[in-house]
């Protein structure tokens, strides 16, 4: 008895370290998903809330963008990190911990009493979002064996790829029925389950313990002057991103955007330059060193920006050029995310069948110029359904993509920098989709001056279409109005108005072309990619 009872602790020890062996990685996957998507949804659901918000908070509507870029500068801040806080807590505590402070987070963001508070709250909330994506990204990977991975990557796109593209639908339909709150309050329930979830299924492996054994053996100070740098960097380029149409740019009179750019240049350059140089660094940009990895960076960095151009320009043409409400909007390109779920399981087969990533790569990125240019082609006089196959085009573009492209960006990475690429990776993309709501909205903005005064330029007097206009309008008002001026103003003023909705609705169609061509253009990147097949016993992770 005493001899059984003194082995039984210390066979506990392995039993309970071979625990994560034995559970079903498709249990694991499911429980790390679910965070992943509730982060990456709340990066735009949002969005279509903000006027209300401002309302809710007696604010004004351009302060609600705060709301946005506060949690996409703290979420900057913190991904790159990641790797490092990972090694330093334990992966496995850093994605609770994580979960538990993003959850809490929601909740004040719910019960928030002033514009202030939402964004302090917004603030912890991406800084606890920004362990989620890399951690969940990591614990795939490693449940997964090697030539399981494209399907491992496949779980994980779904997540990371549906989430924005339903984001605008959900938050459009909550706040219409439900108030804005419930856009926050919609987490809490969803993180506590993904809480206990995790906390059962979800383990440290072995190398990854010994890793951080030997990290703590090496010791080393920590960065605080590299993680300062990256703090300036990261603020001062959201801020911009988000405010530089508003103050003009560089245009700005009061040398707002002037000095946020030379923040942004000095201190991002001194960052790059400490961060090379020291033993232990917060960010490893010797990652970049690696072909495919330095390709993919560029690739996804771009692709999400086409994405979230999309995502951002196409709800607002609905609802301001048709006349559909939020919820109506969303139903309309929601339906591109059950084709983007069929495709990216296809993507996800053919990954472990030993299909070369850079084709399924290049595929997804014509297939998604394909999608925008279809949308450039369109005008005012379309049915609903006219607007869902170019977004499912766009959609099925970026599954295809998306995959592979987790694939080909860790293949030949090395094991000791796999975590901080993870990190990286995820920064550009989530700064990729911040990139391209920015151009989207300067590109709408700046173009549709463009075309009222081109439009402009033979509406006078002396045209005998606008005179045919006016003449057969102006009848119509005066049996309203029984006054033949009038009548003949608010004829000229439907005929502005008219000039207004064509305008914005070429500068809409314009800013889906560019961006098209940024998609044909990068299919040549492709290129200058090494062969990336997911072969058995291959590892092509990033832990």
């Amino acid at each position: 008895m005493s001899a059984a009872a003194i082995a039984s602790p210390a066979s506990a020890a392995p039993a309970a370290e071979s625990r994560p062996r034995v559970i079903n990685p498709w249990i694991i996957a499911a429980a790390v998903v679910i965070p992943t998507f509730m982060e990456v949804l709340d990066t735009t659901i949002a969005n279509v809330a903000l006027r209300y918000i401002a309302g809710g908070l007696s604010a004004p509507v351009t302060d609600s963008e705060w709301v946005i870029t506060s949690y996409l500068a703290a979420n900057a801040i913190i991904l790159p990190i990641s790797g490092f806080l990972a090694l330093k807590l334990g992966r496995r505590n850093y994605f609770l911990l994580s979960i538990l402070v993003f959850t809490l987070a929601s909740a004040l963001c719910g019960m928030a009493t002033s514009l202030g508070m939402l964004i302090f709250a917004r603030v912890l909330q991406g800084f606890a979002g920004g362990g989620l994506q890399p951690s969940s990204q990591g614990v795939l990977l490693d449940t997964f064996p090697p030539e399981k991975q494209g399907t491992a990557m496949t779980m994980f796109s779904i997540a990371a790829l549906l989430a924005p593209v339903v984001g605008p639908a959900l938050g459009g339909y909550i706040t219409d029925n439900y108030g804005w709150r419930w856009i926050f309050y919609l987490n809490v329930p969803v993180g506590l389950v993904a809480l206990i979830f995790c906390r059962r299924v979800v383990f440290d492996p072995p190398f990854f313990k010994a890793e951080q054994a030997a990290a703590r053996a090496r010791g080393g100070r920590f960065d605080a002057a590299g993680l300062c740098l990256l703090s300036v960097t990261m603020c001062c380029w959201e801020i911009m991103l988000s405010k530089g149409q508003e103050w003009d740019w560089l245009g700005d009179p009061f040398l707002r955007i002037q000095t946020l750019l030379f923040l942004f240049v000095v201190c991002g350059s001194l960052l790059v330059w400490r961060e090379m140089r020291i033993r232990n660094p917060l960010i490893n940009f010797r990652t970049l060193a690696d072909r495919n990895f330095r390709t993919c960076c560029l690739i996804i960095f771009c692709a999400y920006g086409v994405l979230y151009a999309n995502t951002t320009s196409l709800p607002t043409l609905l609802q301001s050029l048709f006349g559909y409400d939020a919820t109506t909007s969303g139903l309309v390109t929601s339906p591109a995310g059950l084709f983007a779920i069929v495709v990216l399981l296809i993507v996800g087969r053919l990954l472990s069948r030993g299909v070369d990533a850079r084709i399924l790569m290049g595929c997804g990125l014509l297939t998604l110029g394909i999608g925008n240019y279809w949308f450039s082609i369109l005008n005012l006089d379309i049915d609903p359904w006219q607007v869902v196959w170019p977004r499912v085009v766009l959609i099925a573009g970026l599954s295809m993509l998306f995959a592979p492209l987790n694939v080909a960006a860790f293949m030949h990475i090395p094991k000791e920098l796999r975590g901080a690429a993870v990190g990286l990776l995820a920064l550009l993309r989530n700064e990729g989709g911040s990139v391209g709501t920015s151009v989207a909205q300067t590109i709408q903005e700046r173009r549709e001056q463009f075309h009222l005064l081109r439009l402009n330029e033979n509406l006078d007097l002396l045209n005998p279409a606008v005179n045919s206009f006016t003449a057969n309008a102006a009848p119509a008002f005066a049996q309203q109005t029984a006054d033949p001026v009038a009548a003949k103003l608010m004829a000229l003023q439907t005929l502005d108005d008219l000039r207004q909705q064509q305008a914005s609705s070429l500068a809409y169609f314009d800013t889906f072309t560019i961006f098209a061509a940024i998609s044909g253009i990068l299919v040549f990147s492709v290129l200058l990619m090494r062969r990336s097949v997911a072969t058995k016993g291959a590892h092509v992770a990033a832990e």
